[in-house]
């Protein structure tokens, strides 16, 4: 089956005279299952519908190249958001791009979903445009924006578009299909579950049990009650955003009213399979070879996606918001028959680079009375304690590993999706940690402890520092015993609301005694839709309402990242100041603890300190020579 077509050569190709859907996005086109344009196209295909691509357009040209669809666009800005896609967390830009051929970056624009839109409804008004993927799924409702530094309104009055498709939209894309070719208007699509549509004030029929989030309004006032009341609406939007229990949830924006319908249920084991069955390509479209590849295939190339969704739903995280705190998960036969697929790839070279999802090692719902109830909407299942009614077991996983693993050419099965470390020490029978270790680590295993401060992970929806001490202690135990030489990787996040000075200097202390030099750190990034923004904004925990330190300045943001590298030469300035200022003395010099030596200018500080004897009292002396 051939790529599907981005170019009018190609539809006439196909036979067609006209698309019935044009997707228009922010990434190259790669057609595998890893990027969304590549499901959603196909599924459309799949449901009987023609289906034109345009990536990355440029002008005007672009976009009309295939002319007027006959249903509908569908936009979005790509697999991430364009803004992320651009800007680093210190909103510098970025010079690559993972996503668009050469990785070159600067193909798209910035709020990529704002701006094609606006696009078509000036080429085409009279034709509808569905919003959807990452980037209009977290900006539903009006959200704290990083980059322009304030609330902005829904990116669906924002845009202009006719509907918005949040969540994972597989479901949505056929149904709205589907209406529109038996003739309905777009208008009337008012009840498609995962959708929102904006509706005038004086048009709008009261729904029963619905939730009203504050007022775009009130919530963009940059006062303590504005950001009072962002934080309360933050807090019903994530509540409700279950498929079992969901309430419609609505917002004003001015003279029109946002209404976000209940969730769209998670896609069944049957339907997943169905998706990942169609007939995709698995590699970019020919067209880029030229220009040197998409690099965002490299990663996933040779990777398998088993699961979807995850109950974890740390603070910092959109995943639980997008995809939903259910887990959906493949057959064994589905996963089996794609991974026989890719044996026969003439560049497979037996080696499967992940079996995994957003959380590699869920399988199955948190606890059985999920799929009848709902997750609950005031508690998180693992963190900061895990709750007693989740049931822990890798049983499933596990057998499917050793299928895998049992497959004719097939060398090594590696895991390189996030491991919960916290889901996995819950498990009391030990024999799939046995296995991870034995057979699934490349030497390196990658786990997110995200920081050694216990009040730091609480703001995280983290489990407490010890539970990743135990699990890292059972990790070399049985690698020792395994005959293997294999190392954690820890994920690191500097600057994440609740965050002192005193906690980075805390974690600065735990990475020095644990002999661990992390090469990459991650500086909190508040992206829209996650809880951890909404404190970062606020100074609020949605969850509490009560009060949370916010490091906000560049200076105190680049010191706590600093801490984290205290052993890099060039952080050296900013580990002193931040060690000064707290006055942390003891942790310069030659001592075990020690972050940084003394220099000159310490021994000057120390000199004229008012209380000298009390300032060095722990600062380790160079001996003297004999």
């Amino acid at each position: 089956m051939p790529f599907l077509p981005i170019t009018v050569k190609e539809m006439r190709q196909y036979g067609w005279e006209q698309a019935d859907i044009i997707i228009v996005t922010g990434d190259a086109y790669v057609d595998h299952p890893s990027f969304g344009t590549a499901i959603i196209s196909r599924v459309l295909e799949q449901a009987g519908y023609k289906v034109c691509i345009i990536p990355q357009p440029q002008n005007d040209a672009d976009f009309t190249r295939f002319g007027k669809p006959r249903l509908s666009f569908f936009v979005n800005s790509g697999n991430i958001d364009s803004m992320v896609a651009h800007y680093t967390a210190a909103k510098k830009r970025r010079s690559d791009d993972a996503y668009t051929p050469g990785g070159k970056a600067g193909a798209r624009p910035d709020r990529a979903v704002i701006v094609y839109t606006k696009k078509l409804k000036t080429l085409y008004p009279d034709v509808p445009v569905c919003i959807g993927g990452l980037e209009a799924s977290l900006r539903r409702f009006a959200h704290y924006d990083y980059w322009d530094d304030r609330v902005r309104p829904s990116v669906l009055i924002d845009s202009g578009a006719d509907l918005l498709m949040y969540g994972m939209g597989e479901k949505h894309s056929v149904q709205i299909a589907d209406r529109l070719a038996a003739g309905e208007d777009i208008s009337s699509l008012t009840d498609v579950l995962g959708t929102c549509y904006a509706v005038k004030t004086e048009d709008y029929m009261p729904i029963t049990g619905a939730k009203e989030c504050a007022s775009y309004e009130l919530v963009k006032e940059p006062d303590e009650k504005g950001k009072r009341l962002y934080a309360v609406s933050c807090k019903i939007q994530q509540d409700e955003h279950d498929a079992v229990r969901g309430k419609t949830v609505i917002q004003r924006h001015g003279d029109k009213i946002v209404v976000q319908n209940p969730p769209m249920p998670p896609l069944t084991t049957e339907e997943m399979d169905e998706v990942y069955a169609l007939p995709f390509m698995r590699d970019y479209h020919p067209n880029y070879k030229a220009l040197g590849g998409v690099p965002g295939i490299k990663e996933v190339k040779f990777s398998l996606v088993h699961n979807r969704g995850c109950f974890g739903a740390c603070n910092f995280c959109s995943i639980a918001y997008h995809q939903g705190r259910q887990i959906s998960a493949r057959s064994h036969e589905s996963v089996i028959k794609e991974a026989k697929s890719l044996t026969e790839m003439p560049d497979f070279k037996g080696y499967i680079h992940d079996v995994g999802g957003p959380t590699a090692n869920f399988r199955r719902p948190s606890c059985d009375g999920q799929l009848k109830k709902g997750l609950c909407a005031d508690k998180k299942c693992l963190a900061p304690t895990m709750c007693p009614a989740v049931k822990v077991t890798h049983e499933d996983y596990l057998k499917l590993l050793r299928e895998l693993r049992a497959l004719p050419k097939v060398k090594k099965v590696f895991i390189r999706s996030g491991i919960r470390f916290d889901y996995l020490i819950a498990d009391e029978d030990e024999e799939f940690f046995k296995e991870l270790v034995n057979h699934h680590v490349s030497g390196q295993l990658k786990v997110a402890p995200e920081h050694c401060s216990d009040r730091v992970l609480k703001c995280m929806g983290k489990p407490p520092i010890e539970v990743y001490n135990k699990f890292e202690k059972r990790f070399y135990e049985l690698t020792k015993s395994a005959g293997k030489k294999q190392y954690l990787v820890p994920y690191l996040m500097s600057s994440h609301p609740g965050s002192t000075e005193k906690d980075a200097i805390e974690l600065a202390v735990f990475l020095k005694r644990n002999k661990l030099h992390p090469e990459q750190v991650q500086d909190f990034y508040p992206t829209p839709g996650t809880v951890s923004t909404c404190m970062f904004y606020t100074g609020l925990d949605p969850n509490t309402m009560k009060p949370v330190y916010v490091p906000r300045t560049p200076k105190e943001k680049a010191e706590q990242r600093a801490l984290l590298q205290y052993f890099k030469p060039e952080n050296r300035a900013l580990v002193l100041s931040a060690l000064k200022r707290a006055g942390r003395y003891d942790l310069i010099g030659t001592g075990p603890d020690c972050l940084i030596t003394q220099d000159k200018t310490l021994k000057e500080t120390v000199r004229k300190s008012a209380k000298p004897k009390k300032a060095i009292r722990n600062i380790h002396k160079p001996k003297k020579k004999a």
